[in-house]
């Protein structure tokens, strides 16, 4: 059986690891989980726009994936945080959420659960994104 590989997320994984006392991602064989990635720069600093965060969510991500030789088209899974616009999670981050999913993943579907929460570790956060990638298969 494979060993577990913990990895960290150049720039702010280190950061994090030191702070916080958790890794970005583990690779055990050809499966990949990432740890929820915000919407952060390397100073763990958030954009006021709400769709900037989502994005940069979506680019650690990328990053986090990058760290274990995986990416977007090896994603089968993902669980969206959210903080909820009253009862639903609501357009203003389903819109983005969708634009970035086509962009990124072109016509292949990850199965998608979303969730709304009332805080999140991290002051000022609106969004985290964690996923699982397989690459046992073809992309």
């Amino acid at each position: 059986m494979p060993q577990p590989q913990f990895l960290l997320t150049p720039g702010y994984g280190q950061r994090h690891r030191d702070l916080l006392h958790y890794s970005q991602a583990v690779r055990i064989g050809d499966r990949v989980e990432t740890s929820g990635q915000g919407g952060w720069d390397d100073q763990t600093q958030l954009p006021e726009r709400l769709e900037d965060e989502i994005v940069q969510a979506f680019d650690n991500v990328e990053r986090t994936l990058a760290t274990a030789g995986a990416g977007w088209p090896d994603v089968v899974s993902m669980t969206t945080y959210h903080l909820a616009e009253g009862e639903a999670i609501g357009d203003s981050h389903n819109r983005v959420l969708v634009e970035q999913l086509r962009a990124r993943m072109g016509d292949r579907a990850p199965i998608w659960t979303q969730v709304g929460v009332t805080a999140f570790g991290l002051a000022g956060m609106r969004i985290e994104i964690a996923v699982t990638a397989y690459l046992g298969q073809e992309s």
